[in-house]
């Protein structure tokens, strides 16, 4: 019997990630085309209708065979366009797969459960942005958000493996607790639906640019409208504020397990909190204040930066008790 070893398990979970990384990029690139696809549809039916009005001494028939084939073009070039979606979302589906089983082996190679450093928290964190976007998917068509988390995937899942990845070494004794599955799961969930949140408000922003021209062509006339974004983006942002909350109380119980203290001023702990504050402050202000339109939106965007900040920034430039980059 073959038994392997934590660096061979680890050694294949590299494989599986990079493989993840190929898969998500093919992925955005066909969602790229989607939107490309999109762009051209609306593009080519608007040519066609200010062709069709300019030219005269046409009869009502031909005028309206004309019409006729413009939709048939418009309709063959939507179903390319949704075609090329149904293709991102099932590479997408595939490169996930590929995430886990990664996590997975790396978690055997560890021992423990694979988020005690950044390297890990980051295969961990852009897993769950991508599992969050395809669960949505089956209530939601959110199809038009395929380049921009799949992007960010990339992105992230791409610096993660090339810059913070380290060997597997033996978990820290601070961390040997329950609290590390509980803390970082839940606030690794709400990362992802920040995520989410910011990408719709980012296509929010879009769509309003979109609505305050007279004329428009390109995939922005098919994006769902302002409105209807920006009730998304809420939605989501509440669930994931109700997990960073939970994460928040979470870390001030482990904190007191571990260093004998709820609340230390440690720049992670700030930063936690100062993103709470942010969202606290989207979620009270929309409801109260009436913030709709794009202070909404921004503000949803610079709650997720400060998400980003506080993983890539503080982790890596500033010493204090939760030191476990592993770089």
């Amino acid at each position: 019997m073959i038994v392997m070893t934590s660096v061979e398990f680890d050694a294949y979970s590299l494989v599986m990630i990079y493989s993840a990384l190929v898969v998500y990029a093919i992925a955005f690139i066909a969602f790229a085309i989607d939107l490309s696809g999109r762009s051209m549809v609306t593009a080519d039916a608007a040519a066609e209708a200010s062709a069709g009005e300019s030219r005269s001494g046409r009869t009502a028939a031909e005028g309206s065979t004309t019409n006729v084939g413009v939709v048939e073009r418009a309709d063959v070039s939507t179903r390319s366009a949704i075609k090329f979606a149904r293709v991102g979302i099932s590479l997408t589906a595939l490169a996930w797969v590929l995430h886990i089983g990664s996590i997975v082996l790396r978690g055997v190679a560890d021992g423990h459960v694979p988020w005690s450093n950044m390297y890990e928290f980051s295969m961990v964190g852009t897993a769950v942005m991508a599992g969050v976007f395809l669960a949505l998917n089956f209530k939601l068509d959110l199809k038009f958000l395929g380049t921009f988390v799949t992007g960010l995937v990339v992105l992230l899942l791409g610096v993660a493996t090339v810059n913070f990845y380290v060997s597997v070494v033996p978990l820290p004794v601070a961390l040997q607790s329950p609290w590390l599955v509980i803390h970082v799961a839940v606030a690794t969930l709400g990362t992802g639906f920040f995520a989410i949140g910011a990408g719709l408000s980012v296509a929010q922003l879009l769509s309003m640019s979109h609505q305050h021209k007279p004329e428009g062509t390109g995939f922005l006339t098919r994006l769902p409208s302002a409105e209807r974004l920006e009730s998304l983006a809420y939605r989501v942002i509440v669930i994931g504020f109700v997990l960073w909350t939970f994460t928040l109380i979470a870390g001030a119980i482990w904190a007191e397990h571990a260093w004998g203290r709820y609340w230390g001023w440690d720049t992670k702990e700030v930063w936690t909190f100062i993103i709470w504050t942010l969202f606290a402050g989207y979620i009270h202000a929309r409801a109260t204040r009436g913030w709709r339109g794009s202070r909404s939106a921004w503000l949803a965007i610079v709650g997720f930066a400060a998400v980003l900040f506080n993983f890539s920034m503080v982790n890596l430039f500033f010493a204090g008790w939760h030191s476990y980059s592993g770089l």
